[in-house]
Parts: structure tokens; sequence; C-alpha cells
């Protein structure tokens, strides 16, 4: 069985994702983590963000995902780039590279043959519409911008109240890239950011991680045989 949740920066779906796959005891794929290895790929070797940059970089580029207890490990030619892909320009990165056909049709290749024959859990912005379109279960997660906002400056550290003068500069910041990414990701021409027909769009603005995963796991049981 397929499980695809999509959305936007913040809405939860990735801590949503992993717990499902935890719960379940089955595969959990980061699909955003690849395209932030491959904006990696790019910032490294200093290339533009260009199909034809693509074309070069992608045949000699290994990216993998490795199942760990502490969360899934990414590496990229081998060399563990977890933590170098969890940052705002990695983020903007993977933007940037996810608009490109050519890492597109590598990235999509890459995930169906990972998800081949095996029961996961995959996460990202197109797994419902593009990568997994017949999906057993669809959600689609979405929650307002200074929610959302407020999640991520939380998973960065910020540990400054929005009413003080920095937390309110630091929360406009990530709010004001967030909204960005969304224009950018919505907008693309390539497989952009939207709920799929038969995706549940799940607002989670005022959920606890608790009962985002409990949607979801409901779902599964009305979906599995038997």
């Amino acid at each position: 069985m397929i499980v695809a949740i999509d959305g936007p920066a913040g809405s939860g779906k990735s801590t949503t994702a992993r717990a499902v796959a935890d719960r379940l005891g089955w595969l959990y794929l980061d699909t955003g983590a690849m395209y932030r290895a491959v904006g990696l790929a790019f910032r490294a070797q200093g290339l533009p963000f260009t199909d034809a940059a693509a074309r070069t970089l992608l045949p000699g580029l290994d990216v993998r995902l490795h199942p760990h207890p502490d969360g899934t490990r990414v590496t990229l030619d081998g060399h563990d780039v977890t933590d170098g892909i969890r940052t705002a320009q990695a983020a903007d990165d993977a933007s940037q590279v996810s608009k490109l056909g050519p890492v597109r049709q590598a990235m999509v290749a890459l995930q169906r043959r990972v998800a081949d024959g095996q029961d996961v859990v995959v996460e990202g912005r197109d797994i419902g519409t593009v990568v997994f379109p017949g999906a057993e279960v669809k959600f689609f997660l979405i929650a307002d911008l200074d929610t959302r906002a407020s999640r991520r400056l939380a998973q960065s550290g910020g540990a400054q109240a929005r009413g003080s003068d920095g937390g309110l500069a630091a929360f406009q910041t990530v709010r004001s890239a967030l909204a960005d990414r969304d224009q950018r990701d919505q907008s693309r021409a390539i497989a952009p950011l939207k709920a799929a027909p038969d995706a549940v769009v799940l607002d989670t603005t005022g959920l606890t991680i608790d009962q985002q995963v409990e949607h979801v796991l409901d779902a599964v049981r009305t979906a599995s045989p038997g």
C-alpha cells in the first residue's frame, strides 16, 4: 500500500509521515530530502539551476536514503549530508531544482524504484498527483501561514518570542521565505504543489501531531483489505 502525504512547508507532513510509518512498521520515504540533496550538489559544484546543468550533473549523482533509528539518513555520493540539507538555504535550493524537468524525471523514477513492492508512507509535494497517482491513501496537509512560520522557527531553534524585536524579525523572515516558496511551488510548470482530486485535505492549524497521525491511520485502516 502507498500512503501519500503532500503539502507545503510547515504543514506537518514530514512529522506526520514519519510517525505514521513508525506506527505501521512501514518504509518512510522523504522525497523532499532527495531534492535537498540534489540542490546541495548543484551548490557544491557552483552550477546554475538550469536543465542543461542538471543533465550534466545527474548521470553521476548518487542520492540514497537510509532508515535509521534516529530518522532517515541521507547520503550524496557516499557522504552523509543529513545535517547539511536541513538548512534554509537547502530548502530554497530544493525549491529551485524541483522546477527542473531532468531533476523531476530522475527523482520520480528513483522514488518509484525505492517503493516498488513495499508498504510505504511517502511525503512530498507531488506524491498524490504525479509520483503515485494510484496511491490508496492520499492526504494534502495545510495550515495557515503564521502557524507554519512559527513551526519552522521552532524547528530551527528560534527561541525568542514573536513579541520581542528579535523574535518578530526572525518570524517575519521565515514567514516571507515560506510565502515565496509557496508561490514558486504552486506556479511551477512541472508538478505544481496542489491537492490531488481524491486527496483528503486536512487543516493542521489547530491539530496536535497525534491527531494528525490518527486521521491518516484511520484512512489506512479503512483502505486496508479485510
